[in-house]
């Protein structure tokens, strides 16, 4: 495919990451900024620009909206905003909309937004009613796929399904109906498959319409990102899935799971390691307990009364001496269980416990080496919450632990792995920390509640 400027819009800090894990390729600057605390220049890529002797560089640019939970029209000024904030004097450049794969948040909006032929630093298109712009929001190696553009998680079509349990709408029952009132053709299988692909999204984008393509597989989405980039001017919407297949065509050479490249900085196992889980669902609180029983070390805050929102003082000394021990994992728990609906909430209060815990750390080894904090963040809303209350602006992917799960850099070469919430494997943690802190093969795995190893959840003994 041409060699075009990569403009990825997320509207969370969980899908950025997964984003710029699968869109990296050889010879090209990755970074993922957190909107709209990001300057528009890096200072890497003002270094990188006046060492090779040009004014532009080839790159990925991955912006965290952070509009998940936003209004459709906060989520639309967001992405606009970024667009005019990102602009470069490139005109090649190749705007991608990543949403969720279920549908959640403001799809509508922000296909509407994309779409505007004057978008910011964007090709206008042959149009000026709406910009060509292809939807393709399957995530096959999720279990989410598009059949007669309705999107189907492990074949149950998504409003039978129970994974907007959480929601406070219904799901929609198309994907046309999740954009509505955007005009757009649904291009089922038969026509992906066909060989006339391209022609088809021709046909729809003249016509002012917005091609929704069906997708079971990997290849199906492969095929899609060829047929769409010759389109002059082109946008894309999709999820992670295509954001992989987008990843692949940039890098024909490699296989769909990448070997990462080398990191540039080394992981400093000097750091202390805090561990934020953001979720209390049965699946987050499996990868817990299979983390405590390696000795990591764990802090509960007791979220039963919604109405504390702010850290408590001696949670953040529980925390601090936690960490001057080894690894720590910060979760909530909840008497009669955790609210869905109190869940930002929940993350502001996880945030500002972690960040005063590592700030009285800093300041008591002050002058330390390594006193800086690697983090591992569950959860979009909960990374996001972390990174904003420790200041952090931008980072920049190294490598992706397992799916979902994508180790980045801070300017100053610390650590911090995201992942989506009640995400991956039961040893999804586990593994995460033996990435950051890997131990010889012959080390034996402490058990919990040993001398220095203390569970502190706050409701026990």
């Amino acid at each position: 495919m041409r060699d075009s400027r990569i403009l990825v819009f997320a509207d969370d800090l969980s899908g950025a990451a997964e984003t710029a894990a699968v869109v990296r390729a050889p010879g090209r600057a990755t970074r993922i900024a957190l909107a709209p605390h990001t300057p528009r220049h890096h200072p890497d890529e003002t270094a990188r620009s006046a060492q090779s002797g040009s004014g532009t560089t080839r790159q990925t640019l991955v912006v965290d909206l952070d509009t998940r939970h936003a209004s459709a029209g906060d989520a639309a000024r967001a992405l606009t905003r970024a667009a005019r904030e990102h602009a470069t004097a490139e005109t090649d450049t190749l705007p991608l909309a990543k949403i969720d794969s279920l549908l959640r948040g403001n799809v509508a909006a922000t296909v509407a937004a994309l779409r505007d032929p004057n978008l910011p630093g964007c090709p206008r298109g042959p149009r000026t009613t709406g910009a060509p712009t292809v939807l393709a929001p399957a995530l096959p190696n999720g279990g989410r796929t598009v059949l007669g553009g309705v999107t189907h998680l492990w074949d149950t079509p998504l409003h039978h399904s129970d994974a907007w349990a959480a929601e406070s709408d219904d799901p929609p029952t198309s994907i046309a109906a999740a954009i509505s009132p955007a005009p757009s053709r649904t291009l089922p299988l038969s026509v992906v498959r066909s060989g006339r692909l391209l022609a088809a999204l021709t046909d729809a984008t003249n016509a002012g319409e917005i091609p929704i393509c069906d997708a079971e597989e990997d290849t199906d989405l492969d095929t899609i990102v060829a047929a769409a980039v010759r389109l002059p001017g082109v946008r894309m919407v999709g999820s992670g899935g295509l954001a992989a297949a987008l990843g692949r065509a940039l890098s024909p050479s490699r296989p769909g799971t990448t070997t990462p490249p080398q990191s540039r900085h080394p992981i400093t196992p000097d750091r202390p390691l805090l561990v934020v889980v953001g979720s209390a669902q049965p699946t987050a609180a499996e990868q817990l307990g299979r983390l405590r029983e390696t000795g990591v070390r764990s802090v509960t805050l007791d979220v039963s009364d919604p109405n504390v929102t702010d850290a408590r003082t001696e949670e953040v000394e529980r925390l601090v001496t936690a960490l001057g021990q080894g690894p720590t994992a910060l979760s909530v728990a909840a008497t009669n269980g955790v609210d869905p609906r109190h869940s930002r909430a929940i993350a502001r209060r996880l945030a500002t416990t972690a960040a005063r815990a590592l700030t009285r750390r800093d300041h008591t080894t002050a002058g330390a080496a390594g006193s800086a904090a690697d983090l591992v963040l569950t959860g979009g809303e909960t990374a996001r919450r972390v990174l904003d209350a420790l200041g952090v602006t931008h980072l920049a992917p190294v490598a992706e632990i397992h799916h979902g799960a994508v180790h980045s850099h801070t300017p100053d070469g610390g650590s911090v792995v995201t992942r989506p919430g009640g995400f991956g494997p039961a040893d999804s943690l586990v593994r995460i920390v033996e990435h950051l802190r890997p131990r010889p093969a012959s080390a034996a795995n402490p058990r919990p509640g040993t001398v220095g190893c203390p569970d502190t959840d706050p409701r026990k003994g």
